[in-house]
């Protein structure tokens, strides 16, 4: 028997969801390879800022992004690694933009506008956790193969 052909929005809807999914990941894998390379002057700015364990805390951080920036990008545990980037990011941003803290104009109106990109990755990564891989990822790989 002939298996009905995926309708055409619904395989936009897969390909929508792979480039969306690259491009998130991409954002943490690349953000955290910079910080893997350069660790002693991440840990450094962590320290600046007061992070108790600094150390720990930037050995940790660097590779939770770099984990869930991959698991993101392939789609592996795709939902699981969304939620954990969400506490990341929401972490990030309570230790690095501050914006209200700033007495400059300019410099609070900087870390104002990361304050806000944060939040709009927070919501990008809720409609992953929302939304799943899709079928051209890891775990739409593993859900075909069990049937």
């Amino acid at each position: 028997m002939k298996s009905p052909r995926t309708p055409d929005y619904a395989l936009w809807q897969n390909f929508l969801l792979l480039v969306g999914r690259v491009m998130m990941g991409w954002l943490f894998v690349d953000a955290s390879w910079r910080k893997l390379m350069g660790l002693d002057a991440f840990i450094a700015s962590l320290a600046t800022r007061r992070v108790p364990y600094a150390t720990a805390m930037g050995y940790l951080g660097a590779a939770v992004e770099f984990c869930g920036g991959v698991a993101i990008l392939l789609g592996a545990w795709t939902r699981c690694a969304a939620l954990m980037m969400i506490v990341f990011v929401i972490v990030a941003t309570a230790i690095s933009h501050r914006y209200w803290e700033f007495a400059d104009a300019a410099a609070r109106r900087m870390q104002q506008g990361q304050f806000m990109k944060n939040l709009a990755i927070i919501g990008g990564l809720l409609a992953v956790v929302v939304a799943g891989a899709g079928r051209f990822s890891v775990d739409g790989f593993r859900q075909r193969s069990r049937f």
